[in-house]
């Protein structure tokens, strides 16, 4: 087919505008990734004295890239500030105070982890480093560090202890203590770290040595169950310590904690209902009771004897036959009006048929019940007669409980036996 010479005359301007624009990319010079980048100061002094500690890094990006910062010593040994962090273009400027990425120097024995530290004193080639995917531009530089602080703030003697934790306020395993010895004065923080990486802080126990000073420190742990917060979850955690000093420098150490068992302790006496044998007692025979417990709390809670059946004598008491209060456990009680002591009769929360043993210790388990049934021989006639005798769930050396406590009063008459 035979074209017009108007349409003849159009794709050879078409054609011609097309060779033009190749010839122009070909001979127009890409425009530099990285137009300028300078140091404010070609010294710093990074010893927290408030002269020369800092300097400015200015740089310039004509379109998005990723940037490293570095220095080079005459060994050609790099020590990173920034590492291949994205930016967008235009001016950019940051501080610089001499401290790079963690390393370790040859001669040097530090338990922990560099997090970061000061430049040692030397003098180094400065490397700003733009990278794009499809082309990389770097400027350079010199820089000296005179007068650097390089005392890392070490932590050493680090220690977690119990390493399994069991918050649950059986006064078994309830609490951890972290233990570290601080190098220099340093701010100093410890937190637990789950699998999702959040962070819960421990607070430090005081002490001798004041806080984030030189020396022996102590953090102490309890779950927040003390006051009512529901524990971390069951699992295995990290403990992780780290020391920041005055210029920066950062160190860190770690350890593992597990938690099992954890919970807020919650039982209780079912319906509050408390049934007593006798409403008239002859002198000289057996008053009997009869309660129901339950464990409605997400924790098992521990438990002592004697076990449900046990017969005390009137002037008798639980220390009278060797079973001493425990700091966590937890057992049910009979009180009276003329009692010495408050619930001088106990007895543990089921027989261990009934409980489950966890080490060396019984524990009621989540969502049990069981009935628990005693007796007291009646020996004396109190000068108060008759009296009320009542019930009680307690938590040893934590509390009873005001639904626990002088449950289901009932007025018992003392008779002569004659």
């Amino acid at each position: 087919m035979k074209l017009s010479p108007l349409r003849t005359s159009l794709i050879a301007i078409l054609i011609s505008l097309c060779l033009w624009f190749i010839v122009l990319m070909v001979n127009t010079p890409t425009k530099s990734l990285l137009t300028s980048a300078e140091f404010q100061y070609d010294t710093i002094s990074p010893n927290a004295d408030n002269i020369n500690d800092i300097t400015a890094i200015n740089y310039s990006l004509s379109r998005p890239a990723n940037v490293s910062i570095y220095f080079m010593n005459k060994n050609e040994q790099k020590y990173y500030f920034r590492e291949s962090k994205p930016r967008q273009s235009g001016q950019h400027t940051l501080l610089f105070s001499g401290v790079v990425k963690g390393f370790q120097l040859p001669e040097e024995n530090i338990e922990g982890k560099i997090i970061s530290r000061t430049l040692p004193n030397d003098e180094y080639t400065w490397i700003i480093e733009a990278n794009d995917n499809t082309s990389i531009d770097r400027k350079t530089g010199q820089i000296n560090v005179i007068l650097t602080e390089d005392n890392l703030p070490d932590i050493k003697g680090f220690s977690v202890s119990p390493s399994l934790f069991t918050p649950n306020r059986d006064g078994i395993s309830d609490r951890v203590w972290i233990n570290l010895f601080l190098s220099k004065n340093a701010d100093i923080e410890v937190n637990l770290i789950d699998a999702n990486g959040i962070s819960l802080p421990i607070a430090e126990r005081a002490g001798t040595t004041p806080a984030n000073k030189k020396g022996f420190h102590t953090f102490e742990y309890e779950g927040g169950v003390d006051l009512g917060v529901s524990p971390p979850l069951d699992g295995t955690y990290k403990v992780i310590a780290k020391a920041t000093d005055k210029i920066g420098q950062k160190t860190s150490v770690d350890g593992k904690l597990d938690i099992k068992y954890g919970g807020i302790p919650r039982a209780d006496i079912v319906n509050a209902d408390i049934e007593f044998s006798e409403t008239t007692i002859v002198q000289g025979n057996q008053l009997k009771f009869s309660m129901t417990i339950e464990n409605y709390g997400s924790s098992p809670i521990r438990t002592t004897g004697p076990e449900p059946g046990f017969t005390y004598s009137q002037n008798e008491n639980a220390n009278t036959h060797g079973w001493y209060e425990e700091s966590g456990a937890w057992r049910v009680g009979i009180d009276c009006d003329t009692c010495i002591r408050d619930y001088p009769w106990r007895w543990s929360l089921g027989t261990k048929d009934e409980l489950t043993k966890i080490d060396n210790y019984w524990y009621l388990m989540p969502g049990q019940r069981t009935t628990v049934t005693g007796t007291i021989k009646i020996t004396d006639i109190p000068a108060r007669n008759p009296l009320y005798f009542w019930g009680g769930l307690i938590h040893e050396d934590v509390e009873i409980s005001n639904i626990n406590n002088r449950v289901d009063p009932h007025f018992i008459h003392i008779i002569p036996n004659n």
